[in-house]
């Protein structure tokens, strides 16, 4: 098979990656791809935004399966654009990608279908907004309406906080706000390959979204992750894909808006069982570069039997992996380009190309996320001593790292 990943960033290289070591594949191509991803495919001179010269060049080249990374592409209409050419494509159409373009439209189905989440109310003007956030009180989460890239939500502690975060997203013209009851609980990441109602769960991980070591700092696209998550046990992943999954899957069939391709549930287990944070409409990153190096069956063959409407069980390494991202000084505010870094080449482990580029031989960062170094070990302490010891072969002065991913679940 030829296969076309979309894509440039860590996500879309682990996708490489997993393709990679399919019995199936013969041709990875990756569209633009990054530097990381040479050794393993062909990198395309195309935007993953150019939804027509991509599917022209899927026709060319009668690539088999393509397989999309980025939610900017899905929400452009690339799946529907294939699938009007009679290319195979796994990944929603910009219809069911609303799931993750727009958070009103995913709180309504949860809302309907009785799908736990979090009190919400939806609104399009600052002063309605603010209103309600004076009748709620602190602590309550601002999330803006449309694609953030992982970022536009303020888990506001303070009403001045809350007030801060509805003037910022209001200044943009014809923004929405969702306004939501603030979850407290121990969040995690539950992703599936799903096709219609036929939903096959993968691995948990626990994502770290803020920037600093102790969840400070801002929300950011991801800062480490690791899988599996001991305090995620079997009971409460059966609870999520009974109560959450499942029935979103369900929901989107009866909604007419039926789901194809990975369903990333952002979920937090409270007092009060599990509830819905968010759903993406594609593989999350990082979470991404952690569990599929974890799955041990053919990632190809798993997406083209969930196509063809069958069930399988899913092989997974019983080994912990970590995940450590590099990023830029000063994300998620700003990003750097173009500085310095040396000694990946002397990682003993994987190393994902989130925001890089090549220049005369250098490795230079492009980006705000910049490298996730990731290690596998028996258990989560030895994993984190093995990532947090190769970590410090990266050389960069632009870059910084947290030092406590998966330290909340060492403790009992």
């Amino acid at each position: 098979m030829k296969v076309l990943v979309l894509g440039k960033g860590g996500r879309e290289h682990a996708l490489v990656y997993a393709c990679s070591k399919s019995r199936l594949v013969d041709k990875i191509y990756a569209a633009p791809g990054n530097v990381g991803m040479e050794p393993l495919a062909e990198l395309v001179e195309l935007r993953d935004d150019d939804v027509k010269g991509l599917t022209e060049f899927a026709k060319e080249k009668q690539i088999d399966l393509t397989i999309v990374g980025p939610e900017s592409s899905l929400s452009l209409g690339v799946v529907d654009a294939f699938q009007a050419e009679g290319l195979k494509i796994f990944g929603p159409s910009k219809d069911a990608a609303q799931v993750e373009t727009s958070k009103d439209f995913a709180k309504r189905i949860m809302k309907k279908y009785h799908i736990p989440t979090a009190a919400y109310q939806t609104f399009d003007n600052y002063e309605d907004a603010l209103a309600y956030v004076e009748e709620k009180g602190a602590p309550i989460v601002i999330k803006e309406d449309g694609l953030k890239a992982g970022k536009g939500v303020t888990v506001a502690e303070s009403l001045e906080e809350a007030v801060e975060a509805l003037k910022i997203a209001f200044a943009i013209e014809h923004n929405r706000v969702v306004i939501e009851e603030c979850l407290r609980g121990f969040e995690f990441s539950l992703m599936s390959f799903v096709c219609n109602d036929i939903v096959i769960p993968m691995e948990i991980a626990q994502d770290h979204k803020c920037a600093y070591d102790g969840d400070k700092g801002p929300n950011t696209g991801g800062m480490g992750v690791y899988s599996p998550v001991k305090k995620i046990t079997p009971d409460i992943v059966e609870e999520a894909m009974e109560k959450v999954m499942k029935p979103m899957a369900k929901a989107m069939v009866e909604e007419g808006h039926p789901f194809t391709g990975f369903l990333y549930g952002g979920l937090m287990l409270t007092d009060d069982g599990v509830k819905t944070i968010e759903f993406n409409a594609r593989f999350g990153d990082p979470e991404a570069e952690v569990i599929l190096p974890r799955l041990e069956s053919d990632f190809v063959e798993v997406i083209l039997n969930v196509m063809a409407g069958k069930t399988m069980t899913l092989k997974w390494s019983d080994k912990v992996r970590l995940g450590v991202v590099l990023a830029s000084t000063n994300y998620p505010a700003s990003s750097t380009q173009d500085a310095l870094i040396e000694g990946v080449e002397d990682v003993d482990g994987l190393v994902f190309h989130m925001g890089t580029k090549m220049k005369d031989g250098k490795l230079l960062t492009a980006g705000g996320r910049v490298l996730l170094l990731t290690e596998e070990g028996a258990t989560l302490e030895e994993a984190y001593d093995k990532a947090y010891t190769e970590i410090k072969k990266i050389k960069s002065d632009s870059l910084f790292y947290r030092s406590d991913i998966g330290k909340k679940d060492m403790v009992d």
